[in-house]
């Protein structure tokens, strides 16, 4: 069982693909559990050698009867969670959390795979691949206090993390941050090209909107002011920056586009989920 710290003995992954191999190096680094069995398929990915403290596993069949992990989690494609899922329903006891990041997976929707049982639906997104994601937890009813603490180290391990108590606003939330890296990525795309247009080598321009786009977000995480204040920060009256944003700014610009945009992945969250 895990300790009044949040940590563990031992913690079950199933699915070790990219979500999966990033958490697992987070919590060996942040040493969260003793132990770590790893049901994978497709064996040891690469770039994680071999530990003395990671047993892993093709099926979970081979998965020792008699082991009680303090957590279950869920790493596995959407395509496939609803075969996998009954497999781990033996494990569906008080003393077990199961933690999913499988994308659009309603908790009852887990739970009429795996019975009664103590469920923590996640949304992560992809920089959790380099430990800076931001990941959203809903929880049912029967997470303890502690189970919740243990699910918030493990997310740890991958970024930052946020509770809400109303599921239905996951949606809005997989809209949010769970898409949003493609619209970052389409910025910088968009940006590169509106350079090139201008004249600009392609590699200087994708180079200038990569960087521009990275270090402005991280100015902005790292200060923690509005993101209001830091445009203005940057716009002088009459100057190049006030002449792009009164664009951008327009009734017809980037606010309007961006809440088409949310709301459209919103929609399709909830018919996802349904």
């Amino acid at each position: 069982m895990a300790d009044s710290e949040g940590s563990a003995r031992c913690l079950l992954l199933v699915g070790c693909g990219k979500m999966g191999t990033a958490m697992l190096r987070g919590w060996r680094a942040a040493g969260v559990a003793e132990r770590f069995l790893v049901v994978e398929p497709a064996g040891t990915p690469p770039g994680i050698g071999p530990a003395a403290e990671i047993d892993w596993y093709r099926a979970s069949e081979q998965v020792p009867a008699d082991l009680t992990p303090d957590a279950v989690v869920l790493a596995v494609k959407p395509q496939v969670v609803d075969v996998v899922l009954p497999a781990y329903r033996r494990w569906a006891r008080p003393e077990t959390v199961f933690m999913s990041i499988v994308a659009g997976k309603t908790l009852a929707g887990l739970a009429g795979s795996l019975g009664r049982a103590a469920i923590v639906r996640t949304m992560p997104n992809t920089p959790a691949a380099i430990g800076r994601g931001i990941t959203v937890a809903c929880a049912n009813s029967l997470v303890t206090s502690k189970q919740r603490q243990l699910c918030g180290c493990l997310l740890a391990a991958i970024g930052e993390s946020a509770w809400v108590e109303d599921e239905s606003l996951m949606d809005a939330v997989t809209a949010v941050s769970g898409s949003g890296p493609a619209y970052v990525f389409l910025l910088i795309e968009a940006l590169a090209r509106a350079g090139e247009a201008e004249g600009l080598p392609s590699d200087l321009a994708l180079r200038l909107a990569r960087s521009t786009v990275a270090g402005s977000g991280e100015l902005a995480r790292i200060t923690g002011e509005d993101p209001g204040q830091l445009r203005e920060n940057v716009t002088s009256p009459g100057g190049t920056t006030r002449a792009a944003l009164d664009v951008l700014m327009s009734t017809d610009g980037l606010e309007p586009l961006m809440q088409r945009a949310v709301a459209a992945a919103t929609k399709r969250s909830r018919e996802l989920a349904s």
